[in-house]
């Protein structure tokens, strides 16, 4: 498992590539939720997610040979754009597989920045091409089965700790876990007492299935919600979960996209639906740990279009 150093050192090599966030009281989602709420804004990160400190930190690590040859990433989305344009901005070639499901705003946003974009058909084949690719000789900039990808994930949880007031409870959205396992890891250290709650979509559950099976395990993907649709945990994120998050909870397609249009009502925060499952997660969190609760939610994206979130809210009657 990574440590707090592990983090720390993670920012101070991605400092000056992305951006430090901002950690704000929100007034609107503590009136909708009836607790005090700070949000971390990584909504507002380079590549409109968290995924540019993951990203940023591997290509810094890679060799002259590494560079020269070029990197591959596969993503349901947001990796994606993160590689592609943190690559760009770093001078390496990038390959970028996505499921024919992703949004076509991440394939479009991954091309304008150089990246060759592989589609395949679904998301257990562009991990199968990743792959294929990778034994080719790129060298793989892994989403979340990559420590130095989970440190820097991490780096949101130091911010965090560094710039919000009093805490209780913090929510993180989980596709393969790097985020989460990056983010317990600095909260642990930095604020030992707060309780730390994951939460996924009921088809894309993937941590929940490795908790539930002692490892991870493969899971059907059904979701909607591309960004949030891992094949599986790894050991690596699994490990991490298992020691140092309270719990992992699930919410609907329909609940996350309801939270999505929640934030925009209430915060004035343009989110995708990956990060509006923290708002029905946060009503579970609250309804086991009552009302003196004092929440952080991580904001995670915004790389959702109109015609998407307009798309989804028909699909769910939700107007």
């Amino acid at each position: 498992m990574i440590t707090v150093a592990d983090v720390e050192s993670a920012a101070r090599r991605i400092a000056g590539h992305v951006v430090r966030t901002p950690t704000v009281a929100s007034p609107g989602l503590s009136g909708l939720l009836g607790v005090p709420v700070t949000a971390k804004l990584e909504l507002l990160q380079r590549t409109g997610s968290f995924k540019a400190r993951g990203a940023t930190a591997r290509l810094l690590t890679l060799s002259r040979a590494e560079r020269e040859a070029g990197v591959v990433a596969v993503s349901g989305g947001n990796h994606g754009i993160g590689v592609a344009v943190m690559a760009g901005a770093l001078g390496v070639r990038a390959t970028v597989v996505m499921p024919r499901t992703a949004p076509a705003r991440a394939v479009e946003t991954a091309e304008a920045a150089g990246a060759n974009v592989v589609l395949a058909d679904t998301m257990d084949g562009a991990f199968a091409l990743m792959d294929e690719l990778q034994a080719k000789g790129l060298t793989l900039i892994h989403p979340f089965d990559d420590p130095v990808v989970v440190a820097a994930q991490g780096t949101v949880g130091l911010e965090l700790a560094e710039d919000a007031g009093e805490l209780t409870d913090v929510i993180v959205s989980i596709g393969g876990g790097a985020l989460i396992s990056g983010i317990a890891t600095a909260l642990r250290a930095r604020r030992p007492g707060v309780r730390i709650w994951g939460v996924e979509t009921e088809g894309a559950r993937a941590m929940s299935a490795a908790l539930a099976a002692g490892g991870p395990v493969p899971v059907e993907l059904t979701s909607v919600v591309s960004t949030l649709s891992a094949p599986s945990a790894s050991r690596l994120t699994y490990e991490h979960v298992s020691a140092l998050v309270t719990d992992v909870l699930t919410v609907t397609d329909a609940e996350a996209v309801r939270g999505t249009l929640d934030l925009a009502e209430h915060a004035r925060l343009w989110a995708e639906p990956a990060a509006g499952c923290v708002l029905p997660a946060a009503r579970q969190v609250l309804e086991r740990v009552g009302e003196d609760a004092r929440l952080g939610l991580v904001v995670c994206g915004g790389n959702a279009s109109v015609a998407d979130v307009t798309s989804w809210t028909d699909r769910f009657g939700l107007r």
